[in-house]
């Protein structure tokens, strides 16, 4: 007797079934309008595609959006008579990509469909990021002002149990953190409990915790965005993506590394904006603004910035760039990586596992016949000559250097083999920064000045006065009576007293007296002896100058620069 198996029939059947779909779907596309079909069942579908046309729309025109392959988007579709359709190609044309059409069966639709419910809230997308749409980041800056702001947010999510609850935290967390000008989204789990922080102005300040299968979650979509290995947890991974707001593309550097109670994850936030800073607006003092403007337009010469990380350097050399550049000289940057990118502006981003360091790209960099050079870092001594060699040979090259002060440049360079008597001729300027936090126009509250801090105010005042170093020009007036002001804190700047961040800066400049003594392998103290002819501050003095005027704490001077030091 003959037994028949009704679920495997009927699998076949559906089979046949789908066949069949399939096979008029080719004759219709291939006959009717002259287009090729796809078959979906196979085939891989990428999430940047997707991001295109959101679920919504998709299913209304029958599209599928499912690959990308350089500019060009492969769109199935499953008539090409469908209202609306040329109003989609035409949007997408609009944003520089072409449209490959094919037609295909509603059930291969469906599977494209489904795939929806992977992705984040945010609709419409270019190649390599999310795109959260206009509409979404006008909520996040209507309803998110502060750090608690985003906190709410968080909590309100999980109350309403979305679908997409994972992404949608995400959105509030990377969104909130851009609304308030945060750097940095830190996920750190504990032994009880996950901790998320933003970076505001330098600072780490608390925003709320998570609960562990929260931060799993959340650890996975971070992972799947940033193009990361979903099953490595023992090992440090980086990655990146990017958020598309209206014209601009925000990036996101992912960095994790394992813990003792999981993934530590922080994502920096690299908003063009927040780079997009004019020389005027770095908080220089007018006569080194005078002195910068000079030595920048020279065809030639080496410009280093000192520092430690996080005292803008890079924010300084790209504002150096972008006052010096024309469509009449050619610049070149070797960084690593390359966080922001400059228009008109060539940028190269090291490779050491490749071999394209610092050395190998100002090497490469030479051949293209360029006016102007940025090199990241001098890290090594064959790239401290070949770009002190640069600099004599008819290029101006900006670069950064590791130490403490701008006068620790000429011993640095002498101890990386760099002829004194070369560097005499190539060596332009030396500058050291760092940054100090504003104080909060609206709530910073004036006081006089405790006996200690007086007596150091008053010191260092009194010596650059000595030193004729115009401190008059600035405002101030040594010996008279003044106020100072301390933090607060209130609404506007998230309770921490301080809005924004400014520099604190000394250079020197490598003038006759400098020259003189260079070839002698100088101490830092000599140089710094030497330099105080030129009439310009020290980091000290600025910072003093700058308590003085209200627009920073001296608690804020004294966490960067020893006031005490001679």
């Amino acid at each position: 007797m003959i037994q028949f198996d009704d679920d495997k029939e009927e699998r076949k059947l559906e089979e046949l079934r789908k066949q069949e779909e399939e096979d008029l779907v080719r004759i219709l596309a291939e006959a009717k309008y002259g287009i090729s079909s796809i078959d979906l069942s196979g085939v891989t579908i990428e999430n940047e595609a997707l991001r295109f046309v959101d679920e919504k729309r998709a299913r209304e025109l029958e599209v599928a959006p499912f690959k990308m392959l350089g500019k060009n988007l492969y769109l199935p579709i499953r008539t090409p008579e469908k209202e609306g359709l040329e109003e989609l190609r035409s949007e997408i044309e609009a944003k520089g990509y072409g449209v490959t059409y094919y037609m295909a069966s509603r059930a291969s639709l469906e599977k494209v469909w489904g795939r929806y419910k992977e992705l984040s809230l945010a609709s419409s997308s270019k190649a390599g990021g999310i795109d959260i749409a206009g509409e979404i980041v006008a909520k996040i800056g209507e309803e998110i002002r502060t750090i608690s702001d985003v906190d709410k947010a968080i909590q309100t999510s999980f109350q309403e149990n979305k679908t997409h609850r994972i992404s949608h935290i995400l959105e509030i967390l990377l969104g909130g953190a851009i609304a308030i000008n945060a750097s940095d989204v830190h996920i750190e789990p504990e032994e009880a409990t996950v901790r998320v922080r933003f970076r505001l102005d330098g600072v780490l300040q608390n925003v709320m915790e998570l609960d562990e299968q929260t931060y799993k979650l959340l650890n996975s979509r971070i992972k799947l965005l940033s193009g990361l290995k979903l099953t490595t947890s023992a090992n440090a991974q980086d990655g990146r993506f990017s958020i598309f707001l209206d014209k601009d593309e925000i990036s996101i550097r992912t960095s994790m590394i394992p813990g003792a109670y999981g993934e530590s994850i922080v994502m920096r936030i690299l908003n063009p904006k927040s780079i997009q800073v004019n020389v005027e607006d770095l908080g220089i003092p007018e006569r080194l603004f005078k002195v910068i403007e000079k030595e920048i337009a020279k065809p030639n010469g080496l410009i280093l910035i000192t520092g430690p990380t996080g005292s803008g350097k890079t924010t300084t050399l790209y504002a150096f760039l972008r006052r010096i550049y024309s469509t009449e000289i050619k610049i070149i940057t070797i960084e690593d990586p390359i966080e922001y990118h400059l228009p008109g502006i060539t940028q190269t981003q090291t490779e050491a596992d490749k071999g394209y360091t610092f050395l190998e790209g100002l090497r490469s960099a030479l051949r293209q016949d360029p006016d102007v050079i940025m090199v990241g870092e001098i890290r090594d001594s064959e790239t401290a000559k070949i770009a002190v060699e640069s600099a004599l040979t008819g290029h101006l090259v900006f670069s950064t250097l590791h130490t403490n002060n701008a006068g620790g440049v000429i011993p640095r360079l002498i101890d990386l083999d760099v002829n004194p008597k070369t560097l005499t001729s190539a060596l332009s300027m030396s500058m050291a920064q760092r940054l100090v936090r504003k104080l909060c126009p609206v709530c910073k509250k004036q006081r006089d000045p405790y006996p200690e801090e007086k007596n150091k105010i008053d010191t260092i005042l009194q010596k650059a006065q000595e030193e004729n170093k115009h401190v008059e020009e600035y405002g101030v007036t040594v010996g008279a009576p003044y106020k100072i002001y301390e933090s607060v804190g209130c609404d506007k700047c998230n309770g921490t007293g301080y809005k924004g961040r400014c520099g604190i800066y000394e250079a020197i400049l490598t003038d006759e007296n400098i020259e003189k003594i260079m070839i002698e392998n100088p101490s830092e103290r000599e140089i710094k002896k030497v330099s105080e002819k030129q009439g310009l501050l020290d980091m000290k003095e600025d910072g003093v100058i700058k308590v003085v005027k209200g627009i920073t704490s001296i608690q804020e001077v004294m966490s960067v620069v020893d006031l005490d030091a001679n």
